[in-house]
């Protein structure tokens, strides 16, 4: 579908000297679920595909414990390239992919978009997020031409580093799979 990939991208300098391949989001064109990371990782940016790591599986053990599938849901990142070091993406490079993940909301038309982290969740609320304690919050931001639900959720990897955060990891996963039910877009109204 037009708009879901970027083939050819020379914006950023430093993310096209240290990319291997550019990193487009997987999953349904049509998806109730887009799941937004910061940006590839090493493993990521060697496969072309987002969160296949060990991050990646804590999230597909989520996502089936929730009653879903990884083939069930879109998965992408705000930034497509990856940053060297795993640093995280600049605000500058944040705001050059912004318009592709714009387009990506936009064509996918998610019933919510689950935010995977610190940086995704600020970068599409416009403000600080306090991901450990916003985790599951529900919030509408303007996105892809329309408002939209986001639910903020921490990022997979904070289970690997910190236990704790497993369960709530798990918990956002499975209120975002709530969404699913009824097509999702029907309960617009309900959060």
């Amino acid at each position: 579908m037009a708009g879901l990939e970027v083939t050819a991208c020379e914006r950023c300098e430093e993310l096209v000297d240290s990319r291997n391949r550019i990193v487009n989001g997987v999953g349904p064109a049509d998806a109730d679920l887009l799941f937004v990371g910061e940006a590839p990782g090493a493993t990521e940016d060697e496969e072309g595909e987002p969160f296949v790591g060990r991050s990646g599986d804590v999230l597909d053990d989520a996502l089936r414990d929730a009653g879903l599938d990884r083939s069930d849901v879109r998965i992408t990142n705000c930034v497509r390239c990856r940053p060297p070091d795993n640093r995280d993406p600049t605000e500058a490079e944040l705001a050059s992919c912004r318009g592709y993940l714009e387009t990506e909301i936009d064509r996918v038309n998610p019933a919510v978009v689950v935010t995977l982290g610190k940086v995704p969740a600020e970068h599409l609320l416009g403000r600080s997020v306090a991901v450990t304690n916003e985790a599951g919050d529900v919030t509408e931001a303007g996105l892809g031409g329309e408002p939209r639900r986001v639910l903020v959720c921490v990022h997979p990897a904070a289970s690997l580093y910190d236990p704790s955060q497993r369960e709530t990891f798990e918990r956002t996963v499975r209120k975002a799979a709530d969404f699913t039910d009824d097509g999702g877009q029907s309960r617009l109204g309900d959060f």
